[in-house]
């Protein structure tokens, strides 16, 4: 019997680990994963949006907008590449981050600072803002590449998986 033809390719694989890590976010409105791969396609590191460890996410709030922004989620989220970064046991020198959403500019520090040498993002949808504009200028005068990931859509379905 010939080998399967339709496996995933590293991409897919590393951006459907990044699509599965988002699912973990308790975020109402958006929910973000990232994966980190070494230079030898090992899984590395996960992250995904959420409230510091050791605070509770009851109290604190996930609104997007309120009268003030201490009142949203914004000043108290840690971003899901930023999670990976610090959730990472080992160096990320010359690793790939796969990421659902594009990085902003405090991300895009942290990537640059931890080593990583590309990012593969599904969507850009903040592209105009002055975050994402300062993050693809920072990855630039670090020469770190970024791409937008061209595999095949990840709809991730465990009774597919395992043929239940």
């Amino acid at each position: 019997m010939p080998k399967r033809e339709d496996y995933l390719n590293w991409d897919e694989y590393f951006m459907g680990v990044a699509v599965l890590s988002a699912l973990r976010s308790k975020d109402p409105s958006t929910q973000v994963g990232a994966c980190v791969a070494s230079p030898e396609n090992k899984v590395v590191t996960m992250g995904y949006n959420g409230m510091p460890s050791g605070c509770p996410d009851d109290e604190l709030p996930w609104e997007r907008e309120a009268e003030s922004k201490y009142d949203t989620k914004y000043p108290y989220v840690c971003h899901a590449e930023f999670n990976a970064i610090l959730n990472s046991l080992c160096s990320l020198q010359g690793c790939r981050i796969y990421v659902t959403l594009f990085p902003c500019n405090e991300c895009a520090k942290a990537i640059i600072q931890a080593g990583i040498k590309e990012v593969i993002y599904i969507e850009d949808k903040y592209a105009n803002t002055i975050e994402t504009r300062a993050s693809k200028r920072l990855f630039d005068l670090a020469k770190i590449k970024y791409r937008q990931y061209e595999g095949r859509a990840i709809d991730i379905k465990v009774k597919d998986v395992i043929n239940v």
